[in-house]
């Protein structure tokens, strides 16, 4: 029996080559492979006495040879192959081990030129994992080292791989080739300038129990590089698997965590935040969140770009929430909070940055992308249209309420002070119905004077002031761009409310 090897990714070959050959099999390697293996003791037969061949071309042919294609493709139990092979002095290869070279990696670093990213593309390689892959009848193709151990335990057993680890392997292979030339494939598109094609790498979590109704099936994947405040990337400390609905709402909570540097907390229930505070700890903006809707966050989720404490872990045990997402959970924390044994809790990586991702949507028959909605302007003084101005507690509350509302299922209102949130509307099909929402909520907590009202998109007419002025709206943040827009500064002028206009729309469909 006859292996075939050339890897760029070294982990745990050595070994491997070494108990193959302990198990009678012979060896061909190429290059820095046959090197590492030799110097380790193993007995190599360089591929060009294969071949018959030298390398050439800077090692880019070696591989690329009828004595190792045809040593690959023939087919056992063909006469006709078996007799090519014969009268050509072609040996059998039985095993590929072949890993690729690493060019992801490669365009991933820092100032890397077309002519190095266009080196690291390997073009033998997925030759033969291709050429193994379609004789998995007859060859065993490995190209990733976590296969190894169970491999030779087969070997081991019965001197060869079962029919169905062969073809458990040859799946992979292909699906390895297929990842890598839409790596390759993608990078050269953008070289050129090519738009057409929209390539997607994920990998496959989970099975989920079900989807967003237990009729429906569905699956969590994730993509193959992890990402700050990622729900797919998250470490599960406690609780029961997360549901299709339950990764929504995370995802959701972690889009709004990200807008803020100071202690924040959010709660959220189906996609939209019930809500919102900043403050001077994780206990404090928790509390205000509470006290934000104490009967929407009911069953809710919860996330904060604080460390749970053993004091904020104290204070939420009492409440029936689905989800706690935080950087970081203290000891304390954890044993107070893990006694809820369904109550999951996820501790994600929230590094801050500035890297711009892409929503993908999918609708009948197609695909809708487009960047994420990750940048908020700053609310500053130059930005108002009205005769009043806003004070500097406003300013700071109109800040806040423009990085909660861009969250909010449009059409959208949020109404805020002291740096939390006390009445939200959502998702209307008007958005005088969404303000109306929004400041009856504010209402119904006491809440009457000096608040601050942001908007995601324009007023279409000046009703809204009109009702916010009624309602004790003080100061408003809003993009402008609507026809009435000079109706709406006119009212506001006409009842002392301080207007801002950022020029920067936030629907959120």
């Amino acid at each position: 029996m006859r292996a075939l090897f050339s890897v760029s990714d070294k982990r745990g070959v050595v070994d491997f080559a070494r108990q193959l050959r302990e198990s009678g099999w012979e060896i061909v390697a190429t290059g820095g492979t046959m090197k590492l293996l030799q110097d380790s003791g193993i007995e190599v037969i360089n591929i060009s006495q294969v071949t018959g061949f030298p390398e050439i071309c800077d090692g880019r042919v070696k591989t690329l040879h009828p004595k190792v294609h045809g040593g690959l493709l023939a087919q056992r139990n063909n006469p006709e192959h078996l007799a090519a092979l014969r009268s050509n002095e072609i040996e059998f290869i039985d095993l590929v081990c072949v890993n690729l070279y690493p060019f992801a990696q490669t365009i991933g670093k820092e100032g890397i030129t077309m002519e190095e990213a266009v080196e690291n593309i390997d073009i033998g390689g997925p030759s033969m994992l291709r050429s193994a892959a379609k004789n998995w009848q007859d060859v065993t193709v490995v190209c990733n080292p976590d296969n190894y151990p169970s491999i030779i335990e087969e070997i081991r057993h019965s001197g060869n791989t079962t029919p169905q680890t062969r073809l458990k392997l040859s799946a992979e292979a292909y699906t390895h080739t297929a990842e890598y030339d839409m790596k390759i494939a993608a990078y050269m598109r953008n070289q050129a300038g090519l738009s057409e094609k929209l390539f997607l790498d994920y990998d496959l979590v989970e099975p989920l129990r079900y989807g967003e109704n237990p009729h429906q099936s569905a699956k969590f994947y994730r993509r193959s590089t992890p990402v700050p405040y990622s729900t797919a990337f998250a470490q599960q400390l406690n609780g029961k698997e997360l549901s299709y609905n339950n990764i929504q709402d995370s995802n959701a909570a972690l889009e709004i965590v990200r807008e803020f540097r100071e202690p924040f907390c959010v709660g959220v229930k189906h996609l939209n935040p019930c809500g919102a505070a900043i403050g001077s700890s994780a206990a404090e903006c928790w509390q205000k969140t509470l006290e934000a809707d104490p009967v929407s966050i009911y069953g809710g989720i919860v996330a904060t770009n604080c460390e749970i404490d053993a004091q904020t872990a104290t204070m939420m045990k009492d409440v029936f929430l689905e989800i706690i997402i935080a950087p970081h959970f203290s000891p304390e924390a954890l044993r107070i909070l893990c006694t809820k044994k369904n109550l999951r809790l996820l501790e994600v990586d929230m590094t801050p940055t500035d890297d711009t991702e892409q929503n993908i949507v999918s609708v009948t028959g197609g695909l809708l992308v487009q960047d994420a909605d990750n940048k908020t302007v700053e609310v500053v003084a130059d930005m108002c249209v009205t005769d009043t101005k806003p004070s500097a507690d406003e300013l700071r509350d109109l800040n806040f309420g423009l990085k909660i509302v861009k969250h909010i299922k449009s059409n959208a209102i949020c109404v805020v002070r002291d740096g939390a949130t006390l009445g939200i509307g959502a998702g209307q099909t008007n958005r005088i119905g969404s303000a109306e929402i929004a400041l009856r909520q504010a209402h119904s907590k006491g809440a009457t004077q000096n608040l601050v009202l942001a908007s995601d998109a324009f007023f279409p007419f000046d009703d809204c002031v009109e009702l916010a002025s009624k309602m004790g709206v003080t100061a408003i943040v809003q993009p402008g761009g609507s026809i009435h827009d000079d109706d709406s500064v006119r009212k506001a002028n006409e009842k002392g409310i301080s207007m801002m206009m950022t020029g920067t729309r936030h629907f959120k469909h």
